[in-house]
């Protein structure tokens, strides 16, 4: 379900670290690390439902409970992070 939703357009929150992040990524997501996230939450768009992604679902549920607590009312964490993105074949890119 995420994944359709992802390509219909919404937008995808990545807070895994910088490191993780050049390994692989999905394209279109944003990346903002988890713990700067609270510091740069407003750069995350209001008004729009939001899915967020980490590596394996961890982070990814603190993240969202982040953004609920800043107000955001539609926030998805995807179960499984990106590993589980990718075990299900959708598409993903890498910086190497």
């Amino acid at each position: 379900m995420a994944y359709e939703k992802f390509e219909e357009g919404t937008y995808m929150l990545d807070v895994r670290t910088p490191e993780e992040w050049v390994e692989y990524h999905v394209d279109g997501a944003t990346l903002i690390p988890l713990d700067e996230l609270e510091a740069r939450v407003s750069e995350v768009p209001t008004g729009v439902e939001v899915i967020v992604i980490c590596n394996s679902g961890n982070r990814s549920q603190v993240g969202r409970d982040i953004l609920l607590n800043a107000g955001y009312s539609s926030v998805t964490s995807i179960a499984g992070g990106i590993q589980g993105w990718m075990s299900a074949g959708h598409d993903f890119v890498t910086d190497e």
